[in-house]
C-alpha cells in the first residue's frame, strides 16, 4: 500500500472528517476523498461511513487504523529526528487560558525559548483552544476540559487548588475569621463576587464542593482574567474563588485573607492536549515533556 493512502487514511480516521483531514494535510477534499476511494479498492472493503456531518469507521476501518497507525507515527518521528536541529527549532503555538498561561505555562517553557524554539500563544477558553488544536492552528493545548474528540489525545497537567479569599475589611464585616466555619455560606450572603465569568464557574464549584449547597450571588464585577479578579478583591470590591498560586503573594502581605480553609480545598485539573501522532514532531515532543515536568515542581 501506498504510504500516502495511509497516512491520509489515518488522518481522516483521527479527524472523524473529510473536511477537517483535508486541512490537517494541506490537501483538497476532493483528493482526500479520491485517496480514501483508492484505498478502500485496494482494502476491497469500505472503510468508513459516510455520516450527514463527518465520517464513522467501519469495523475494517477499526482495525486497520489500530494496526498502521503506530508505526506511521514511528516513521514520522524517524524522517523528524533526521532533520533534529531544524525540526526542534520550529515554531510551536500554545493555546491556553490567560492567568495559567502567563504564570505557569510561559515561565515553564522560557529555557526552551532561549534556545532556539520559538513560541505564538493564544489566549483562548477551553473549547476555543480545543477546536482550534483540532483544526491544526495550535500544537499544543492547555484547558480544564477534556477532549471528546478522538483527534484529540489528554494528557492531566496540574491540579489547581481554589480558595475563597477577601480584604481583611470584609472578614470583619462578616465577623472575623471564624464566621464561615461557624455559621456556613449564609454569613456571605450580602458580600459582593468577583469573576472571571458570569455564571460563576469557580464559585459555583466551591459552592458545591465545600458546602454542598448552590449559590445565588450574581456577580458585581466580571473581567475574563483573574489577575484582574485578584486586584479588584485586593481593593475591597468583595469576594472571589481563585487559585492558591495566584493569590500567595496577597496572602501572605495580608492584602486578602482566605474566609475558609476546608480541610478538602476543591481541585480544578489543567489538561495539556495533543493532536493524535503529532507527539512525535520534536518542537511538540519537547514543550510537552517539559510542561509535565515542571508541573510536577508547582
Amino acid at each position: 500500500m501506498d504510504l500516502a493512502l495511509l497516512r491520509t487514511f489515518v488522518t481522516v480516521h483521527r479527524a472523524g472528517s473529510f473536511t477537517r483531514a483535508a486541512q490537517l494535510l494541506g490537501l483538497s477534499q476532493p483528493a482526500v476523498t479520491g485517496q480514501i476511494r483508492t484505498l478502500e479498492r485496494q482494502v476491497g472493503r469500505p472503510l468508513f461511513l459516510r455520516l450527514p456531518r463527518g465520517v464513522a469507521p467501519t469495523t475494517i476501518g477499526d482495525e486497520l487504523a489500530h494496526k498502521v497507525a503506530p508505526h506511521l507515527d514511528a516513521l514520522l518521528q524517524i524522517a523528524e529526528h533526521e532533520l533534529d536541529v531544524e525540526s526542534a527549532s520550529r515554531t510551536l503555538h500554545l493555546a491556553g487560558p490567560p492567568t495559567f498561561t502567563a504564570l505557569r505555562a510561559l515561565p515553564a517553557l522560557a529555557p526552551l525559548a532561549t534556545d532556539g524554539l520559538d513560541l505564538r500563544i493564544s489566549i483562548t477558553r477551553d473549547e476555543e483552544g480545543l477546536s482550534g488544536l483540532a483544526a491544526g492552528h495550535h500544537d499544543l493545548a492547555i484547558g480544564t476540559v477534556r477532549p471528546r474528540d478522538r483527534l484529540l489525545t489528554a494528557t492531566p497537567l496540574w491540579d489547581e487548588e481554589q480558595m475563597l479569599v477577601a480584604s481583611p475589611a470584609w472578614q470583619d464585616h462578616i465577623g472575623g475569621p471564624q464566621a464561615v466555619p461557624a455559621q456556613g455560606p449564609s454569613v456571605l450572603d450580602d458580600v459582593p463576587v468577583v469573576a472571571y465569568d458570569e455564571s460563576l464557574p469557580l464559585l459555583t464549584h466551591y459552592w458545591s464542593a465545600v458546602f454542598d449547597t448552590r449559590t445565588s450571588h450574581v456577580p458585581a464585577i466580571v473581567v475574563p482574567d483573574l489577575r484582574a479578579v485578584l486586584e479588584c478583591v485586593i481593593a475591597g470590591v468583595g469576594m472571589a474563588v481563585l487559585p492558591r498560586y495566584l493569590c500567595c503573594d496577597a496572602l501572605a502581605d495580608g492584602q486578602v485573607v482566605a474566609l475558609l480553609d476546608p480541610p478538602l480545598p476543591p481541585l480544578r485539573t489543567y489538561f495539556l492536549s495533543v493532536r493524535a501522532g503529532t507527539l512525535a514532531l520534536p518542537n511538540v515532543a519537547r514543550a510537552h515533556d517539559h510542561l509535565l515536568q515542571a508541573a510536577a515542581a508547582w
